[in-house]
């Protein structure tokens, strides 16, 4: 049986989910593989379990500082664009 996917629901909130989810996966995948090590029980050991809260806050924080500077470079590319309309404009 196929999902449905509400009307209302539009394509860029269904693509802000699925890269969410990947960017989600993606650091449970590098968290995991980097932490755990011990596989003869079931429990998470101390050590694995901050390795792998320290392992998430280092990936959030790259990726809100990645996030941060596109957002600074685009301010500077929306003013140069801005700044070459007006050149032409005058001219």
């Amino acid at each position: 049986m196929a999902m449905q996917v509400p009307a209302e629901v539009n394509a860029e909130e269904i693509k802000s989910f699925k890269d969410f989810i990947m960017s989600y996966n993606k650091l449970s995948e590098i968290c995991f593989i980097d932490c755990i090590t011990d596989f003869t029980t079931r429990d998470v050991k101390a050590k694995e379990e901050k390795c792998a809260l320290n392992c998430m806050e280092k990936y959030l924080k790259m990726n809100q500082r990645v996030s941060q500077r596109f957002q600074e470079f685009q301010i500077i590319a929306n003013e140069n664009v801005l700044a070459a309309e007006k050149k032409l404009g005058r001219n």
